[in-house]
């Protein structure tokens, strides 16, 4: 029988496309402890995953510093992701579907790990790097989200870098004998150590993945963008990085615990789990501190690592100088149940002089008012005031500074509907992943996350968001306060809001 010739041509070329896919595997890279093989894909991009940046820190290594990789001689595959960090098994809630929680699993103690998306194809192209740090209110999270693929900034000729870093009792428990036994006598922030550890890393190795070590920008969301802010002022990681993409989160208005606070409740923690010593607390399974460990366990100014508050490290002028891209979204408000609206009145004259103005900007005057000004409240309070008085101190000191607020409400189904421009619904925008979120996606959700990833991309080529094809994204200043407003139509205008941000900052700050 004869083939027809176009169905020869398919055939051949499919064949060809196949020879030439089996002949990149393995893709080969030194790094500094041995050679690692990737994943050659589409789009000529290499993807490596769960390369070992410090050893895993278990047995006499828990609650120490990132300790140096043991060198391997074969090629190691790095071929699959890294267990996430010990935390408890993730599961769907509130805004939260299954895309934006780590994969059920491994999850493990053995956990210092992270991935590089490339599609260089020399090791002199010198790209930009991202280096993205993941969010979880520093409790849960890892590199392995499906939200946070490099994929599609590997396309455009950035090197993504995610990493990831111990959470919970396992990053960021502080106790007198942890201190005493470390040379820096400091104790608490083996998650922020994990953090620097992977940024020296990124130094040491990227340019074996076309990047350029010169060219670095950390990025996070959430208790990701905590410790993007706790970077930038840890003097640790001085030289690590140039620019800094912050999305929701930072710390400036409440000083972190103080390190014999968190010794305190180590101690406490030692007791309840029915140990007398450090000894003891090491050889528990780390079941066994996941389970039965209680209270939240974050960073802490540890004299080392945050050697005094972020709002004092700033104000001495000691931080790390980087341009700015930062903001928050419209409805990421964590607000537990409202009160009523007579109840957010009587609480509101707490403030005394300032309750009326604070009355005005988050009005009370029936419980439906009520409920939706504590949510932004809640927004404000641990979101927007924080980047917002980030924006403002950076912008002060003649830094390059850009500012967004991210208003579309994610289009959804169900219960999802009620949250709006959720906290992390930014994203899959910012990144270009909205392909992996199961949502009734829009014309206008796909141009937007063109757009948002443009801005991002440049920003990070660059230092400027703006770029062929984009709307204006005006420079920050605490004067004019022009920022960008992400919506079906991207807009820059002026922030409304915030007058009701300066009191809020003035207020909290009153209380710290």
């Amino acid at each position: 029988m004869r083939i027809p010739a176009i169905s020869f041509a398919m055939t051949a070329i499919a064949c060809f496309n196949f020879i030439s896919l089996k002949a990149q595997l393995p893709f080969e890279i030194s790094t500094s402890a041995g050679k690692i093989s990737g994943t050659t894909i589409h789009n000529n991009i290499t993807i490596f995953k769960g390369i070992p940046f410090a050893a895993p820190p278990v047995g006499a290594l828990r609650w120490k510093a990132p300790q140096p990789v043991k060198a391997w001689t074969d090629v190691r595959e790095c071929n699959r992701f890294g267990p996430s960090p010990m935390q408890p098994s993730p599961a769907p809630f509130s805004m939260w579907s299954q895309e934006f929680l780590i994969p059920k699993e491994p999850i493990s103690e053995d956990c210092l790990y992270l991935n590089v998306w490339t599609a260089a194809k020399s090791q002199k192209e010198k790209r930009p790097v991202l280096v993205w740090i993941y969010g979880g209110g520093f409790g849960s999270g890892g590199s392995a989200v499906p939200i946070y693929d490099g994929e599609s900034f590997a396309s455009k000729s950035i090197v993504f870098v995610s990493i990831n870093y111990r959470v919970g009792i396992f990053g960021f428990l502080a106790h007198p004998e942890l201190t005493a036994e470390s040379s820096t006598k400091s104790s608490g922030n083996y998650g922020l150590m994990d953090q620097v550890a992977a940024l020296k890393w990124v130094q040491q190795n990227i340019a074996a993945f076309g990047g350029d070590p010169e060219n670095v920008t950390i990025a996070g969301q959430s208790a990701g963008s905590m410790s993007v802010n706790s970077m930038v002022a840890s003097p640790l990681a001085k030289g690590l990085f140039i620019k800094a993409i912050p999305q929701s989160g930072a710390n400036f208005t409440s000083a972190a615990p103080s390190l014999k606070s968190a010794e305190d409740q180590g101690l406490a923690t030692q007791e309840s789990l029915g140990v007398n010593s450090l000894e003891a607390l090491r050889s528990l399974s780390a079941e066994d501190l996941l389970q039965k460990s209680k209270g939240r366990f974050w960073p802490v100014v540890d004299g080392y690592v945050l050697p005094a508050s972020i709002a004092e490290i700033f104000a001495q002028n000691k931080e790390n100088k980087v341009s700015l891209l930062t903001g928050w979204n419209q409805d990421e408000g964590l607000a537990g149940a409202p009160v009523s609206a007579a109840e957010f009145r009587r609480q509101a004259a707490q403030y005394g002089a300032d309750s009326a103005a604070f009355l005005r900007y988050y009005p009370s005057g029936n419980d439906e008012q009520s409920a939706r000004s504590q949510n932004y409240l809640s927004r404000d309070q641990i979101f927007g005031a924080q980047n917002y008085t980030w924006a403002n101190i950076a912008s002060a000191k003649n830094q390059k500074v850009y500012v967004y607020r991210f208003t579309r409400k994610v289009p959804a189904t169900g219960d999802y509907i009620k949250y709006g421009a959720f906290h992390t619904g930014e994203v899959p925008y910012a990144y270009n992943n909205l392909r992996f979120v199961d949502r009734p996606w829009e014309k206008e959700d796909i141009i937007l996350a063109n757009q948002m990833s443009s801005y991002w991309i440049n920003f990070i080529k660059t230092g400027d968001p703006n770029g062929a094809g984009l709307p204006k994204w005006p420079l920050y200043n605490k004067q004019s306060k022009q920022i960008i407003f992400f919506d079906k139509v991207v807009t820059a205008g002026k922030m409304k809001d915030a007058a009701g941000l300066d009191l809020l900052v003035k207020i909290l700050s009153k209380k710290e």
